[in-house]
């Protein structure tokens, strides 16, 4: 057997052997645990013998494969070493994989200051960047959602705002039904995922709407769905930290109290690809990342106990 015919078959096996796991060795990879398990399984149907077992402690490598796996393993590690070697010119670059809305509201915004400070790194956001865009599997991922590996950033705060003349329009001391008649507007996700919430949740919470909580135009990006509410198309529903620039800029306002917020029900998680743990480039950008997450997480805080730098202010 010619071991190139069965390459991407073999370092299914190998990486699955070293993290214990389909999923871990899916994600170094950045494919699916499905592809992995198909990959293995084609190298073993092609053998003629099972290579794998599940233990206890994860899987582990049957009687058939013991046999090579020392040469196994030395092999994938020089290959590593080659193509670390090989890849020394992109050691400057940063791939990262992230949230869309995420990225563009509270990343980008904040990169520029890391780059001043860091110009020798170059950075490649969702495809785009000044590094070029690359097949292979990303250095991190900032993700959404539930997760028990990587850091955690911070868990956002939902709430409505509006722009001024769309605020006028609005009796906040109607509780039943201030918001009837108010043009809403939402954003994909919060319709697609039973983890975003958006008015259905908020309303079903603090009231102001009996029905209709669902109607309204829906935005794919959180960045288009701002910039109507700027332009007072209507009411919105969103995450805090992605309105930051907007509030301060008093582009609108929150049309409540900050205290009638929602607790988003997963944080934004930091994650490294594994071989990337030990990059001065990596560890410098996780450490400002972490040190701007605390700062939001610091006002997200303040905002949940209904204190902030922007104050509810209807105009009547």
């Amino acid at each position: 057997m010619k071991a190139a015919t069965h390459l991407r078959s073999l370092q299914a096996l190998e990486m699955a052997i070293r993290f214990g796991s389909l999923k871990e060795a899916a994600d170094a990879l950045g494919i699916t645990p499905a592809a992995v398990g198909q990959r293995i399984r084609a190298l073993e149907d092609y053998l003629g013998t099972d290579l794998l077992s599940r233990g206890r402690s994860g899987l582990r490598p049957t009687a058939n494969l013991e046999a090579a796996l020392e040469d196994l393993v030395q092999g994938f590690a020089a290959l590593d070493r080659a193509a670390d070697a090989l890849d020394f010119g992109r050691q400057a670059e940063i791939h990262i994989e992230a949230d869309e809305d995420w990225a563009d509201l509270w990343l980008l915004p904040r990169l520029n200051a890391f780059r001043a400070e860091n110009p020798n790194i170059y950075f490649n956001v969702n495809g785009k960047g000044d590094a070029p865009a690359r097949k292979t599997a990303p250095d991190c991922r900032i993700i959404y959602g539930d997760q028990k590996e990587g850091k955690v950033l911070y868990r956002d705060r939902i709430i409505p705002v509006a722009s001024l003349d769309n605020i006028r329009r609005f009796d906040p001391e109607d509780r039943l039904d201030g918001l009837v008649g108010m043009p809403f507007l939402h954003l994909e996700s919060q319709r697609d995922r039973e983890d975003r919430p958006g008015w259905p949740e908020w309303i079903a919470r603090f009231g102001r709407r009996a029905e209709g909580a669902a109607r309204g135009i829906h935005y794919k990006h959180a960045k288009h769905a701002l910039e109507a509410v700027r332009k007072d198309v209507g009411f919105l529903v969103c995450g805090l930290s992605l309105m930051e620039a907007d509030l301060d800029e008093g582009n609108f306002l929150p049309i409540v109290p900050m205290r009638e917020n929602l607790l988003a029900p997963h944080p934004y998680v930091f994650q490294i690809t594994p071989r990337q743990l030990m990059r001065p480039q990596i560890i410098r950008f996780g450490e400002w990342l972490m040190g701007e997450a605390s700062i939001t997480a610091r006002w997200l805080d303040l905002a949940g106990k209904g204190t902030s730098d922007w104050a509810f202010a209807p105009i009547r």
